[in-house]
């Protein structure tokens, strides 16, 4: 009996899997069927068997070395999934954030994806089949003035960048889709409470709480967690969602207010 979900044989690469909802991704993908092929800027004790490179995909050189790896391991793509993200911008506001800032913002949470889409498509033209998730965040529709505008406007324009390419490149056979995570249950996720807990003298959990807040609630009554964000990547990356391209799917338990 065929499974109902499997990703056999498939060729993915998966950026920023070695925590949290990427190391989830990785994960189940390999469960799946999957080759994997996952990047970090250093390599973690358990990669759950996934091949890995050292990258820092904040430069074009390591753009160009994780797209060297894809062609050393797989010889091509069928699957990828930019998960890499994140943000280190002070609180303080818009006057806190500096050109350097700025700057560090795009290169960690939008270039990245861009670089290696536009290395990595044309095979997946030429082959006439791929599929591209590109992991934005729903940031992008409740900012936290306090900390996170830099971050969400680089999420933003992963979000309009991914609308375009997926009108271009869909008729060509391959899928663009977007996935936007509320909040994730997961210590190696939650930078912003750890900066934000240092800076205002509180507990972790307190700085939790300030983020709960600041995002109105959670109408489910818990964040995601990292395992459910990877089920939805596989479910968008396999075949049962052949006919889904050029949409963002939201997993953030009611959190935004408005369809």
């Amino acid at each position: 009996m065929t499974p109902f979900l499997t990703l056999e044989g498939r060729r993915a690469l998966i950026t920023g899997g070695t925590s949290g909802a990427g190391a989830a991704t990785v994960a189940l993908f390999r469960q799946l069927g999957a080759r994997v092929l996952t990047t970090a800027r250093k390599k973690p004790a358990d990669l759950s068997g996934a091949a890995f490179v050292a990258a820092d995909l904040t430069t074009t050189d390591g753009v160009q070395a994780v797209v060297e790896a894809v062609q050393s391991e797989f010889g091509g793509l069928d699957i990828l999934v930019n998960m890499l993200g994140g943000s280190s911008a002070p609180s303080g506001g818009f006057a806190a954030l500096t050109d350097a800032e700025w700057d560090k913002e795009f290169a960690l949470n939008f270039f990245p994806a861009v670089r290696l889409d536009r290395a990595l498509l044309p095979g997946m033209i030429a082959q006439g089949q791929g599929v591209v998730i590109h992991v934005t965040s729903i940031q992008r529709n409740l900012p936290l003035p306090e900390a996170t505008t830099g971050y969400a406007s680089a999420k933003g324009a992963l979000n309009t960048y991914s609308k375009s390419l997926s009108k271009e490149v869909s008729p060509k056979g391959v899928r663009v889709v977007r996935v936007a995570p509320g909040w994730i249950a997961d210590p190696g996720q939650n930078g912003l409470a750890l900066r934000i807990a240092a800076q205002a003298g509180i507990s972790y959990d307190a700085a939790v709480q300030v983020i709960m807040n600041a995002l109105g609630g959670i109408p489910l009554g818990r964040p995601a967690r990292p395992e459910e964000v990877a089920d939805l990547i596989a479910f968008l990356a396999s075949d049962r969602a052949a006919s889904i391209t050029g949409t963002e799917h939201v997993i953030d338990g009611g959190t935004v207010p408005t369809a």
